[in-house]
């Protein structure tokens, strides 16, 4: 009897204490801020931390993560002995007289007083409660894998639309320029047309430009607005009115190729993983349904009938017992749940596959649009350098009387459309960039392909 009852305290106190504590994850590392610093501008990373701060999605993201491992602990708690203390006190009246033979038990009253401790503990034998933690704490993984997807995609969605805006305000610079240049221009065609140097129909034409110009440009407004508003509502704060920035930004270089392993790192790839390891978890564990259960229960305490007897020797009470159980029928529900629980684990293979194929597709697809865009840009910075170039020669034909101001104009406004141009193809590079890092589960994809090279 000591056996089991140091046995039993042994299992209250100590059998707590054997539940692995993981260190908490530093969320801070899914902002991968060894990334965006590559792009060397303060103001970008520093609005990413406030996101990191402030941001309604990343803190449901993280809540998610910390509610699936109370799941896991709490599986783990039923792998444990139940020990509950139930105290209890009755008042007896018996009324009629009790006879045992010859022996008369007249009418009585008396009061019952119970301290027991009693300890329920499902012996594991199966190890049935032990894969139902594993299959959660797969579950915690996959709920952690969600919140790092959601860091990528937050980061991802604030920088692109960090050099949007500063796209936006460069194009409406642009646009503002061009607009007041084809004031200009009109005002001289207007001068020509009174004086009867030219018909009506140019200065009909240059006044419809100028009317498209000013239509540009309000729309360029309208997005800079929509752009801003969004990024104000991902950074998370409501205090901003306005987002700084840099007028310029640096580009990212792109690799030549890039090895689909990478799509290894990305979280739905690891997701899915842990979707099959948890399927085929649980179809043991519907397998494991068929077999018995052992139920193992105790009880130690005291049971008297005066309380100032309680705790005296003779009033111990004690008890041990095991039951075991074994459903006979059940209607088909433990057949029906392991096939549902097989064809779970197929359908999760499928998606795998499914998965995989669109991570290539996105990956690739994010590449071939970087290096199109990288093409696009050179383009433009060889078109922008050749407008500039007859810019200067109309210049020097206008010093010498050899080109007319309005002609002069007109080369400074294909200048102008030039670097239009060349503004919007380098923002389109960054972007490329980032649905790279997006695609690739927010690896540093650059260093990924330095290290393959050096293996």
């Amino acid at each position: 009897m000591k056996k089991i009852i140091f046995t039993l305290l042994f299992l209250l106190i100590f059998m707590p204490l054997a539940i692995s504590k993981e260190e908490e994850v530093n969320t801070i590392q899914y902002l991968n801020l060894d990334w965006w610093n590559k792009f060397n501008d303060d103001k970008l990373t520093g609005y990413i931390l406030s996101a990191y701060e402030n941001n309604p999605d990343l803190k449901v993201a993280s809540i998610n993560t910390k509610e699936a491992n109370q799941i896991t602990k709490m599986s783990f708690s039923r792998e444990l002995p139940q020990i509950s203390f139930d105290p209890g006190y009755k008042r007896e009246f018996e009324s009629s007289e009790q006879r045992f033979g010859d022996m008369v038990i007249p009418n009585y009253s008396q009061s019952n007083f119970v301290l027991p401790l009693t300890m329920t503990y499902e012996f594991d034998i199966w190890g049935k409660n032990r894969l139902k933690t594993k299959s959660l704490k797969l579950q915690e993984n996959i709920a952690r894998e969600d919140e790092k997807s959601a860091y990528i995609s937050l980061t991802s969605a604030i920088a692109a639309n960090y050099f949007n805006l500063i796209k936006a305000d460069n194009l409406i610079n642009n646009q503002k320029e061009l607009i007041e240049l084809q004031k200009t221009i009109v005002s001289m065609e207007e001068k020509k047309y009174n004086a009867g140097l030219s018909p009506i129909t140019e200065l009909l034409v240059e006044k419809q430009a100028l009317t498209l110009f000013e239509n540009e440009l309000n729309l360029m407004l309208e997005n800079k607005d929509v752009i801003l508003n969004r990024m104000l509502v991902l950074i998370g704060n409501r205090e901003l009115k306005e987002i700084e920035h840099n007028d310029d930004f640096i580009l990212i270089e792109i690799p030549n190729a890039i090895d689909t392993k990478i799509i290894e790192n990305r979280p739905d790839f690891k997701k899915t993983e842990y979707l099959i390891q948890k399927a085929g978890y649980d179809v043991r564990i519907a397998k494991k349904d068929f077999l018995p259960s052992f139920l193992v229960y105790g009880q130690i305490g005291f049971n008297a009938y005066q309380l100032g007897k309680i705790f005296t020797p003779d009033t111990w009470l004690s008890n041990i017992g095991v039951s075991p159980t074994l459903d006979i029928f059940t209607g088909g529900l433990k057949l029906s749940r392991l096939k549902f629980k097989k064809l779970e684990y197929e359908k999760t293979m499928q998606y795998f596959e499914k998965m995989v194929l669109t991570s290539i597709q996105e990956l690739n697809d994010s590449f071939v649009s970087a290096k199109i865009s990288g093409k696009n840009y050179n383009n433009a910075i060889e078109h922008y350098k050749l407008e500039e170039n007859l810019y200067n020669l109309s210049g020097k034909k206008l010093e010498i009387g050899a080109k007319s101001t309005l002609a002069h104009l007109k080369a400074k406004q294909a200048l102008l459309i030039a670097e239009k141009n060349k503004i919007s193809y380098k923002t389109d590079c960054n972007l490329s960039a980032i649905n790279i890092y997006k695609a690739s589960g927010g690896l540093d994809y650059t260093k990924y392909n330095q290290q393959n090279d050096n293996l």
